[in-house]
Formats: structure tokens, C-alpha cells, sequence
């Protein structure tokens, strides 16, 4: 696992300039604040580069905040022992499998548990700067493939958006709020293809 931390730095620092542009246009269509955790329920994927990162914070935090590193491994291992059983992808290193069963099973593992790094006490997350990409595009529209959403060409423009936010916006307003995602420097820093999920990397 390689990590590139000027790099990244730049891919933050250029989504973070993205996600702020959105939310000025945006306005009191988003409604994400702090201790709101309608992301932080369900299992989702995180890249190389994701787990890279949280691995750094999570070596900074057992040498800054060791009790805050160790209550980060408690819920994941108890988040591990309630949910693993199932985990469609290796029992030991955390990558998921990429069969098409595999693919399948991950869309109905893990729905609704909450993510080992979100203190449920205060609402926050505890490794929110080290969050992964998924985390940090949460909430504004984000163009995604219109096929997944039943358009016939994938061509058509459609965004996807926290089902909280832009509750009464219209299509063009939206649309005038897209986050610019910076994939293709994001691809240049995922060292390669495997996936995996924050309770693996919370113990490693």
C-alpha cells in the first residue's frame, strides 16, 4: 500500500475548492452539517488510496491520541464480529472479491450499521480527515452513469445527491450545483484496483 501524501493533499485540495463552489450555488438546497450521519450508515467501498489515507491518520492518531486510536479499534472489531460472516471478499486482508456473486452480495451486506469511525454519542466522525472520497462528495449532485438510473444512453447527464438535500430543487438547479470531481487525478494515485472497507483499515 503506497501513499503519495503531497499528492493527495493536491486531490483534496482541489475537490475541497469543488465541493465549496457547489455549496455556495447550492445554498439551503444543501443541507448536510455536522452530526448529521446519513452517511455514515451501511457498508460502502474504499479504494488503495482511500485506505492509504486512513491508515496514515490512523499512525498519527496512535502516536497523538492513543485512547482515541484504541476506541477506533474496538468498534471496528466489534464491528467486524457482528458483520463479517458475510463479507463477500477475504476474511484477513479486507479486499473485496470481484465476481459477479461477490458484486451482488456487497449490495445487500451491511445496509444499515453504522461506520466504525462515527462516534454515535456525539454524531461526528473520528477519522474525518482522513475520510474517504466517498465521505467528502457526500450530499451535492455528483454526475454519475445515467444507465444505473434508467436512462437508454449513457450520455444523458444525471446526478445523484443525498436524498436530504435538494428535497424541492429543480433539475436546473441541480444541475447548476454539480461537484466536480477530480477522478482522473484520483486514478493516478490509487496504487492499484483492489477495494476494501474503513474496518479493515481501522485495524491494520
Amino acid at each position: 500500500m503506497t501513499y503519495n501524501p503531497p499528492r493527495d493533499a493536491e486531490l483534496l485540495r482541489i475537490l475541497d475548492q469543488s465541493f465549496a463552489h457547489s455549496a455556495a450555488a447550492a445554498g439551503e438546497h444543501l443541507v448536510c452539517k455536522p452530526r448529521c450521519t446519513q452517511c455514515c450508515h451501511g457498508a460502502f467501498r474504499i479504494n488503495s488510496l482511500d485506505a492509504a489515507r486512513l491508515h496514515a491518520g490512523m499512525t498519527e492518531l496512535r502516536a497523538t491520541n492513543p485512547d482515541l486510536a484504541a476506541s477506533l479499534e474496538v468498534r471496528a472489531t466489534q464491528w467486524l464480529t457482528d458483520n463479517a460472516e458475510n463479507y463477500p471478499g477475504h476474511a484477513h486482508t479486507g479486499i473485496l472479491g470481484t465476481s459477479e456473486e461477490d458484486l451482488a452480495a456487497f449490495d445487500d451486506f451491511v445496509p444499515d450499521a453504522p461506520c466504525p469511525a462515527l462516534d454515535t454519542t456525539t454524531g461526528l466522525c473520528d477519522i474525518y480527515a482522513w475520510r474517504p472520497m466517498t465521505c467528502r462528495v457526500f450530499g451535492p449532485p455528483v454526475r454519475v452513469d445515467a444507465t444505473e438510473y434508467g436512462a437508454s444512453e449513457s450520455n444523458t447527464p444525471a446526478f445523484a445527491h443525498c436524498e436530504l438535500c435538494f428535497t424541492d430543487a429543480t433539475e436546473d438547479e441541480i444541475r447548476a450545483c454539480e461537484l466536480i470531481v477530480p477522478h482522473e487525478l484520483e486514478a493516478e494515485l490509487v496504487s492499484d484496483p483492489s477495494e476494501t472497507i474503513v474496518a479493515f483499515v481501522l485495524l491494520k
